[in-house]
Protein backbone atom coordinates (compact mmCIF):
# COMPACT_ATOMS: atom_id res chain seq x y z
CA UNK A 1 0.00 0.00 0.00
CA UNK A 2 1.69 3.54 -1.19
CA UNK A 3 1.71 6.41 1.19
CA UNK A 4 -0.54 9.47 0.18
CA UNK A 5 3.05 11.30 -0.64
CA UNK A 6 4.09 8.25 -3.24
CA UNK A 7 0.33 8.40 -4.53
CA UNK A 8 0.78 11.62 -5.60
CA UNK A 9 4.03 11.22 -7.45
CA UNK A 10 2.48 8.50 -9.43
CA UNK A 11 0.20 10.68 -10.65
CA UNK A 12 0.69 10.73 -14.24
CA UNK A 13 -1.78 9.08 -17.05
CA UNK A 14 -5.22 10.21 -15.19
CA UNK A 15 -3.90 13.51 -15.62
CA UNK A 16 -3.16 12.82 -19.29
CA UNK A 17 -6.66 12.46 -19.91
CA UNK A 18 -7.70 15.06 -17.98
CA UNK A 19 -5.60 17.45 -19.85
CA UNK A 20 -7.12 15.75 -23.48
CA UNK A 21 -10.45 15.85 -22.41
CA UNK A 22 -10.31 19.84 -20.89
CA UNK A 23 -9.95 20.85 -24.34
CA UNK A 24 -11.51 23.71 -27.30
CA UNK A 25 -14.60 21.23 -27.22
CA UNK A 26 -14.91 21.33 -23.22
CA UNK A 27 -14.73 25.23 -23.21
CA UNK A 28 -17.06 25.49 -26.25
CA UNK A 29 -19.32 23.55 -25.04
CA UNK A 30 -19.83 24.17 -21.71
CA UNK A 31 -19.87 27.98 -22.51
CA UNK A 32 -22.49 27.43 -25.24
CA UNK A 33 -24.63 25.42 -22.22
CA UNK A 34 -24.07 28.15 -19.25
CA UNK A 35 -25.10 30.81 -21.97
CA UNK A 36 -28.03 29.24 -23.32
CA UNK A 37 -29.15 27.23 -20.42
CA UNK A 38 -27.89 28.28 -17.48
CA UNK A 39 -27.15 25.91 -14.82
CA UNK A 40 -29.70 23.58 -15.72
CA UNK A 41 -27.27 21.41 -17.75
CA UNK A 42 -24.86 20.99 -15.08
CA UNK A 43 -26.36 17.37 -13.93
CA UNK A 44 -24.75 15.76 -17.20
CA UNK A 45 -21.44 17.16 -16.44
CA UNK A 46 -21.81 15.25 -12.75
CA UNK A 47 -22.86 12.09 -14.46
CA UNK A 48 -20.18 12.46 -17.43
CA UNK A 49 -17.30 12.71 -14.89
CA UNK A 50 -18.66 10.04 -12.47
CA UNK A 51 -18.57 7.81 -15.88
CA UNK A 52 -15.25 8.65 -16.76
CA UNK A 53 -13.95 8.17 -13.57
CA UNK A 54 -15.16 4.67 -13.77
CA UNK A 55 -14.61 3.54 -17.19
CA UNK A 56 -11.00 5.21 -17.22
CA UNK A 57 -10.53 3.27 -14.22
CA UNK A 58 -11.37 0.05 -15.67
CA UNK A 59 -9.38 0.58 -18.93
CA UNK A 60 -5.94 1.50 -16.75
CA UNK A 61 -6.67 -1.61 -14.76
CA UNK A 62 -7.24 -3.47 -17.67
CA UNK A 63 -3.86 -2.10 -18.94
CA UNK A 64 -1.93 -2.51 -15.86
CA UNK A 65 -2.83 -6.28 -14.71
CA UNK A 66 -2.06 -7.33 -18.95
CA UNK A 67 0.35 -4.70 -19.89
CA UNK A 68 -1.21 -4.63 -23.32
CA UNK A 69 -3.29 -1.87 -25.00
CA UNK A 70 -7.08 -2.07 -25.13
CA UNK A 71 -6.54 -2.83 -28.79
CA UNK A 72 -4.53 -5.62 -28.19
CA UNK A 73 -7.27 -6.49 -25.31
CA UNK A 74 -10.32 -6.33 -27.58
CA UNK A 75 -8.25 -8.34 -30.05
CA UNK A 76 -7.11 -11.14 -27.54
CA UNK A 77 -10.49 -11.98 -25.96
CA UNK A 78 -13.66 -11.45 -28.60
CA UNK A 79 -13.97 -15.01 -29.75
CA UNK A 80 -14.69 -16.66 -32.18
CA UNK A 81 -12.49 -14.97 -34.73
CA UNK A 82 -14.94 -13.81 -36.88
CA UNK A 83 -16.55 -12.00 -33.65
CA UNK A 84 -13.25 -10.68 -33.40
CA UNK A 85 -12.78 -9.39 -36.88
CA UNK A 86 -16.63 -7.47 -36.38
CA UNK A 87 -15.55 -6.09 -33.51
CA UNK A 88 -12.09 -4.88 -34.76
CA UNK A 89 -14.15 -3.36 -37.64
CA UNK A 90 -16.58 -1.54 -35.19
CA UNK A 91 -13.68 -0.55 -32.86
CA UNK A 92 -11.63 0.91 -35.91
CA UNK A 93 -14.50 2.67 -37.62
CA UNK A 94 -15.78 4.32 -33.86
CA UNK A 95 -12.56 5.31 -33.50
CA UNK A 96 -11.26 6.45 -36.96
CA UNK A 97 -14.75 8.40 -37.19
CA UNK A 98 -14.46 9.42 -33.70
CA UNK A 99 -10.89 11.04 -34.02
CA UNK A 100 -11.53 12.78 -36.90
CA UNK A 101 -14.69 14.62 -35.24
CA UNK A 102 -12.56 15.32 -32.68
CA UNK A 103 -9.67 16.28 -34.69
CA UNK A 104 -11.74 18.41 -36.50
CA UNK A 105 -13.18 20.41 -33.57
CA UNK A 106 -9.66 20.54 -32.17
CA UNK A 107 -8.05 22.51 -35.35
CA UNK A 108 -11.47 24.96 -34.68
CA UNK A 109 -11.01 25.57 -31.47
CA UNK A 110 -7.40 27.05 -32.56
CA UNK A 111 -8.90 28.90 -34.91
CA UNK A 112 -11.45 30.45 -32.44
CA UNK A 113 -8.68 31.02 -30.25
CA UNK A 114 -6.27 32.96 -33.13
CA UNK A 115 -9.58 34.90 -34.34
CA UNK A 116 -10.92 36.22 -30.95
CA UNK A 117 -7.89 38.16 -31.06
CA UNK A 118 -7.23 38.88 -34.47
CA UNK A 119 -10.71 38.63 -35.79
CA UNK A 120 -10.19 39.08 -39.77
CA UNK A 121 -7.73 36.72 -40.49
CA UNK A 122 -8.91 33.96 -42.90
CA UNK A 123 -9.16 30.49 -41.58
CA UNK A 124 -7.73 28.79 -44.11
CA UNK A 125 -3.94 29.80 -44.40
CA UNK A 126 -4.43 29.46 -39.85
CA UNK A 127 -5.81 25.72 -40.81
CA UNK A 128 -2.41 25.36 -42.98
CA UNK A 129 -0.01 26.55 -40.35
CA UNK A 130 -1.63 24.68 -37.57
CA UNK A 131 -1.73 21.74 -39.57
CA UNK A 132 1.72 21.87 -40.61
CA UNK A 133 2.82 22.39 -37.37
CA UNK A 134 1.29 19.21 -36.46
CA UNK A 135 2.57 17.21 -39.16
CA UNK A 136 6.27 18.19 -37.96
CA UNK A 137 6.26 18.16 -34.65
CA UNK A 138 4.41 14.15 -34.91
CA UNK A 139 6.66 13.53 -37.00
CA UNK A 140 10.31 14.04 -35.43
CA UNK A 141 8.27 13.19 -32.24
CA UNK A 142 9.39 16.58 -30.37
CA UNK A 143 5.35 16.94 -29.52
CA UNK A 144 6.12 16.31 -25.82
CA UNK A 145 7.71 19.14 -24.59
CA UNK A 146 5.37 21.78 -26.79
CA UNK A 147 2.46 19.55 -25.09
CA UNK A 148 3.73 20.23 -21.97
CA UNK A 149 4.11 24.09 -22.15
CA UNK A 150 0.27 24.02 -23.68
CA UNK A 151 -0.93 22.05 -21.33
CA UNK A 152 -0.03 24.23 -18.32
CA UNK A 153 -1.29 26.95 -20.40
CA UNK A 154 -5.02 25.02 -20.32
CA UNK A 155 -4.42 24.08 -16.85
CA UNK A 156 -4.06 27.83 -15.91
CA UNK A 157 -7.70 28.89 -17.76
CA UNK A 158 -8.48 25.98 -16.12
CA UNK A 159 -7.67 27.87 -12.34
CA UNK A 160 -8.46 31.16 -14.30
CA UNK A 161 -12.25 29.64 -14.38
CA UNK A 162 -12.77 28.08 -11.12
CA UNK A 163 -11.72 31.80 -9.51
CA UNK A 164 -14.45 33.16 -11.86
CA UNK A 165 -17.03 31.24 -10.85
CA UNK A 166 -16.82 31.86 -6.89
CA UNK A 167 -16.47 35.88 -7.94
CA UNK A 168 -18.97 35.70 -10.48
CA UNK A 169 -21.60 35.14 -7.35
CA UNK A 170 -23.77 32.37 -9.12
CA UNK A 171 -27.12 31.26 -7.72
CA UNK A 172 -25.89 28.14 -5.38
CA UNK A 173 -29.26 26.75 -5.41
CA UNK A 174 -29.81 27.37 -9.01
CA UNK A 175 -26.38 25.33 -9.21
CA UNK A 176 -27.51 22.72 -6.35
CA UNK A 177 -30.89 22.02 -8.57
CA UNK A 178 -28.72 21.76 -11.53
CA UNK A 179 -26.35 19.26 -10.40
CA UNK A 180 -28.97 17.12 -8.85
CA UNK A 181 -32.19 17.38 -11.46
CA UNK A 182 -31.41 15.60 -14.26
CA UNK A 183 -33.31 18.05 -17.40
CA UNK A 184 -33.48 17.60 -21.23
CA UNK A 185 -35.18 20.34 -23.53
CA UNK A 186 -38.17 18.65 -25.12
CA UNK A 187 -38.57 20.59 -27.81
CA UNK A 188 -35.04 21.82 -28.87
CA UNK A 189 -33.02 20.23 -31.13
CA UNK A 190 -29.83 22.50 -29.90
CA UNK A 191 -30.68 21.69 -26.18
CA UNK A 192 -30.58 17.98 -26.85
CA UNK A 193 -27.11 18.60 -29.01
CA UNK A 194 -25.65 20.76 -26.22
CA UNK A 195 -26.74 17.61 -23.41
CA UNK A 196 -25.00 14.83 -25.25
CA UNK A 197 -22.14 17.30 -26.51
CA UNK A 198 -21.53 17.67 -22.25
CA UNK A 199 -21.20 14.01 -22.06
CA UNK A 200 -19.08 13.67 -25.24
CA UNK A 201 -16.43 16.14 -24.26
CA UNK A 202 -16.33 14.69 -21.14
CA UNK A 203 -16.20 10.73 -22.06
CA UNK A 204 -13.97 10.38 -24.59
CA UNK A 205 -13.68 7.03 -26.50
CA UNK A 206 -10.15 7.43 -27.83
CA UNK A 207 -9.14 8.34 -24.07
CA UNK A 208 -9.88 4.76 -22.70
CA UNK A 209 -7.14 3.06 -25.21
CA UNK A 210 -4.79 6.17 -24.01
CA UNK A 211 -4.77 5.15 -20.75
CA UNK A 212 -4.98 1.81 -20.69
CA UNK A 213 -1.56 2.12 -22.89
CA UNK A 214 -0.40 4.66 -20.67
CA UNK A 215 -1.10 3.19 -17.43
CA UNK A 216 0.78 0.07 -18.64
CA UNK A 217 3.70 2.06 -19.80
CA UNK A 218 3.87 3.63 -15.98
CA UNK A 219 2.89 0.70 -13.73
CA UNK A 220 4.53 -2.14 -14.23
CA UNK A 221 3.37 -4.57 -10.78
CA UNK A 222 -0.32 -5.42 -10.56
CA UNK A 223 -0.46 -4.65 -6.85
CA UNK A 224 -0.15 -0.23 -8.01
CA UNK A 225 -3.56 -0.47 -9.47
CA UNK A 226 -4.20 1.36 -6.14
CA UNK A 227 -2.03 3.63 -7.12
CA UNK A 228 -3.49 4.14 -10.44
CA UNK A 229 -7.12 4.32 -9.40
CA UNK A 230 -5.90 7.15 -6.88
CA UNK A 231 -4.11 9.30 -9.98
CA UNK A 232 -7.99 8.42 -11.94
CA UNK A 233 -10.04 9.67 -9.21
CA UNK A 234 -8.00 12.72 -8.75
CA UNK A 235 -7.06 13.59 -12.20
CA UNK A 236 -10.81 13.18 -13.72
CA UNK A 237 -12.34 14.68 -10.57
CA UNK A 238 -10.71 18.05 -11.24
CA UNK A 239 -11.17 18.00 -15.12
CA UNK A 240 -14.62 17.30 -14.23
CA UNK A 241 -14.61 20.70 -11.65
CA UNK A 242 -13.16 22.51 -14.06
CA UNK A 243 -15.54 22.05 -16.79
CA UNK A 244 -18.23 22.64 -14.08
CA UNK A 245 -16.80 25.85 -13.06
CA UNK A 246 -16.51 26.81 -17.05
CA UNK A 247 -20.64 26.29 -17.31
CA UNK A 248 -21.09 28.24 -14.18
CA UNK A 249 -19.04 31.13 -15.27
CA UNK A 250 -21.01 31.55 -18.80
CA UNK A 251 -24.39 30.69 -16.49
CA UNK A 252 -23.98 33.30 -14.17
CA UNK A 253 -22.56 35.93 -16.89
CA UNK A 254 -23.99 35.79 -20.54
CA UNK A 255 -27.51 33.65 -19.57
CA UNK A 256 -30.77 35.82 -19.98
CA UNK A 257 -28.16 38.48 -21.84
CA UNK A 258 -29.92 37.73 -25.30
CA UNK A 259 -26.52 36.96 -26.56
CA UNK A 260 -26.33 33.83 -28.83
CA UNK A 261 -22.28 32.42 -28.28
CA UNK A 262 -20.72 32.16 -31.54
CA UNK A 263 -16.74 33.13 -31.21
CA UNK A 264 -14.54 33.24 -29.06
CA UNK A 265 -15.08 36.90 -28.09
CA UNK A 266 -18.59 35.71 -27.18
CA UNK A 267 -16.69 33.23 -24.58
CA UNK A 268 -14.79 36.20 -23.03
CA UNK A 269 -17.81 37.30 -21.76
CA UNK A 270 -17.59 34.50 -19.16
CA UNK A 271 -14.43 35.59 -17.68
CA UNK A 272 -14.58 39.23 -18.45
CA UNK A 273 -15.49 39.70 -14.27
CA UNK A 274 -12.38 38.91 -13.62
CA UNK A 275 -9.93 39.79 -16.02
CA UNK A 276 -11.90 42.47 -18.03
CA UNK A 277 -10.29 43.54 -21.61
CA UNK A 278 -7.49 40.62 -20.98
CA UNK A 279 -10.47 38.14 -20.78
CA UNK A 280 -10.43 38.24 -24.98
CA UNK A 281 -6.84 37.19 -24.75
CA UNK A 282 -6.92 34.47 -21.93
CA UNK A 283 -10.04 32.64 -24.15
CA UNK A 284 -7.98 32.96 -27.33
CA UNK A 285 -4.87 31.60 -25.69
CA UNK A 286 -6.39 29.33 -23.99
CA UNK A 287 -8.75 27.82 -27.20
CA UNK A 288 -5.62 27.78 -29.19
CA UNK A 289 -3.64 25.87 -26.97
CA UNK A 290 -6.36 23.16 -25.99
CA UNK A 291 -6.80 22.87 -29.90
CA UNK A 292 -2.87 22.69 -30.80
CA UNK A 293 -2.35 20.32 -27.96
CA UNK A 294 -5.19 18.01 -28.73
CA UNK A 295 -4.46 17.96 -32.51
CA UNK A 296 -1.12 16.09 -31.25
CA UNK A 297 -2.64 14.08 -29.42
CA UNK A 298 -5.77 12.39 -30.97
CA UNK A 299 -3.98 11.22 -34.48
CA UNK A 300 -1.62 9.35 -32.13
CA UNK A 301 -3.92 7.80 -30.01
CA UNK A 302 -6.26 6.76 -32.73
CA UNK A 303 -3.21 5.26 -34.31
CA UNK A 304 -2.87 3.28 -30.87
CA UNK A 305 -6.17 1.95 -30.73
CA UNK A 306 -6.39 1.38 -34.66
CA UNK A 307 -2.75 -0.53 -34.59
CA UNK A 308 -3.58 -2.36 -31.26
CA UNK A 309 -6.97 -4.16 -32.56
CA UNK A 310 -5.68 -4.83 -35.94
CA UNK A 311 -2.56 -6.55 -34.69
CA UNK A 312 0.19 -4.43 -36.41
CA UNK A 313 3.35 -2.99 -34.73
CA UNK A 314 2.46 -0.35 -32.73
CA UNK A 315 6.20 1.93 -32.87
CA UNK A 316 5.77 5.50 -34.23
CA UNK A 317 8.34 4.68 -36.67
CA UNK A 318 6.06 1.96 -38.31
CA UNK A 319 4.29 3.27 -41.42
CA UNK A 320 1.32 2.08 -41.06
CA UNK A 321 1.05 3.72 -37.57
CA UNK A 322 2.18 6.69 -39.69
CA UNK A 323 -0.38 6.31 -42.40
CA UNK A 324 -3.22 6.30 -39.31
CA UNK A 325 -2.28 9.48 -37.63
CA UNK A 326 -1.22 11.42 -41.10
CA UNK A 327 -5.29 10.70 -42.37
CA UNK A 328 -6.70 11.51 -39.27
CA UNK A 329 -4.92 15.26 -39.39
CA UNK A 330 -6.00 15.45 -42.50
CA UNK A 331 -9.26 14.60 -42.74
CA UNK A 332 -9.19 16.89 -39.52
CA UNK A 333 -8.22 20.10 -41.20
CA UNK A 334 -9.85 19.56 -44.46
CA UNK A 335 -13.46 19.65 -42.71
CA UNK A 336 -12.23 22.32 -40.41
CA UNK A 337 -11.63 24.45 -43.76
CA UNK A 338 -15.30 23.24 -45.45
CA UNK A 339 -17.25 23.32 -42.32
CA UNK A 340 -15.60 26.24 -40.07
CA UNK A 341 -17.82 29.06 -40.91
CA UNK A 342 -19.70 28.12 -37.99
CA UNK A 343 -17.27 26.55 -35.73
CA UNK A 344 -19.25 26.57 -32.26
CA UNK A 345 -21.73 24.61 -33.86
CA UNK A 346 -19.14 22.19 -35.87
CA UNK A 347 -17.37 21.54 -32.11
CA UNK A 348 -20.99 20.56 -30.65
CA UNK A 349 -21.34 18.52 -33.40
CA UNK A 350 -18.22 16.88 -33.21
CA UNK A 351 -18.34 16.31 -29.52
CA UNK A 352 -22.45 14.54 -30.12
CA UNK A 353 -20.74 12.20 -32.84
CA UNK A 354 -18.19 11.03 -30.42
CA UNK A 355 -21.23 10.33 -27.71
CA UNK A 356 -22.90 8.45 -30.27
CA UNK A 357 -20.01 6.08 -30.53
CA UNK A 358 -19.46 5.97 -26.46
CA UNK A 359 -21.66 2.97 -25.98
CA UNK A 360 -19.83 0.83 -28.09
CA UNK A 361 -16.08 1.98 -26.68
CA UNK A 362 -17.64 0.94 -23.15
CA UNK A 363 -19.52 -2.19 -24.08
CA UNK A 364 -15.84 -3.70 -25.36
CA UNK A 365 -14.15 -1.75 -22.17
CA UNK A 366 -16.51 -3.40 -19.60
CA UNK A 367 -16.42 -6.86 -21.35
CA UNK A 368 -12.71 -6.37 -21.30
CA UNK A 369 -12.58 -5.69 -17.45
CA UNK A 370 -14.11 -8.70 -16.98
CA UNK A 371 -11.38 -11.09 -18.28
CA UNK A 372 -11.09 -14.62 -16.00
CA UNK A 373 -7.21 -13.93 -16.71
CA UNK A 374 -7.13 -10.72 -14.62
CA UNK A 375 -8.02 -12.70 -11.46
CA UNK A 376 -8.60 -10.57 -8.30
CA UNK A 377 -8.25 -7.29 -10.40
CA UNK A 378 -11.51 -8.30 -12.64
CA UNK A 379 -14.95 -6.35 -12.46
CA UNK A 380 -16.42 -6.85 -8.86
CA UNK A 381 -20.55 -6.16 -9.44
CA UNK A 382 -20.67 -3.04 -8.19
CA UNK A 383 -18.47 -1.52 -11.47
CA UNK A 384 -20.67 -3.89 -13.26
CA UNK A 385 -23.88 -2.58 -12.66
CA UNK A 386 -22.70 1.33 -12.64
CA UNK A 387 -21.00 0.23 -16.14
CA UNK A 388 -24.31 -1.40 -17.62
CA UNK A 389 -26.16 2.08 -16.02
CA UNK A 390 -23.89 4.25 -17.79
CA UNK A 391 -24.09 2.27 -21.44
CA UNK A 392 -27.93 2.52 -20.67
CA UNK A 393 -27.98 5.60 -19.75
CA UNK A 394 -25.71 7.04 -23.17
CA UNK A 395 -27.79 4.26 -25.07
CA UNK A 396 -31.17 6.45 -24.13
CA UNK A 397 -29.48 10.21 -24.25
CA UNK A 398 -28.46 9.00 -27.86
CA UNK A 399 -31.31 7.72 -28.84
CA UNK A 400 -33.25 10.83 -27.64
CA UNK A 401 -30.24 13.29 -29.65
CA UNK A 402 -29.96 11.18 -32.65
CA UNK A 403 -32.72 13.07 -34.72
CA UNK A 404 -31.44 16.62 -33.61
CA UNK A 405 -27.90 15.62 -34.27
CA UNK A 406 -29.09 14.27 -37.87
CA UNK A 407 -31.07 17.97 -38.26
CA UNK A 408 -27.41 19.88 -36.94
CA UNK A 409 -25.19 18.00 -38.85
CA UNK A 410 -27.44 18.72 -42.59
CA UNK A 411 -27.72 22.29 -40.97
CA UNK A 412 -24.14 22.43 -40.73
CA UNK A 413 -23.85 20.82 -44.28
CA UNK A 414 -25.51 23.10 -46.17
CA UNK A 415 -24.84 26.31 -44.52
CA UNK A 416 -28.62 26.52 -43.37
Amino acid sequence: MSSFGQKIKTVGPGALVAAAFIGPGTVTTCTVSGASYGYTMLWCLLFATFATIFFQEMASRIGIVTQKGLGENIRDRVKPKWLMWVAAILVVLAIFVGNVAYETGNITGGILGITAVFTDLNIIPIVIVLAILAFILLMIGSYKIVERILTAIVVFMGVVFLVTAFASGPDWLAVLKGLFTPHLPSNDATGLLTAIGLIGTTIVPYNLFLHASGAAERFKDPEQVSDARFDTVLSIGLGGIISMAILICAAANIYGTGIEVANGKDMAMALSPILGDWATWMIGLGLLAAGFSSMLTAPLSAAYAVNGVLGWKKTIKDIRFKAVWMIVLLCGAIMAVALGKSPTQLILVAQGANAILLPIMAFFVLYCANGKDLGKFKNHIFANVVGVIVILVTLFICWRNMSAFITSLMALITGA
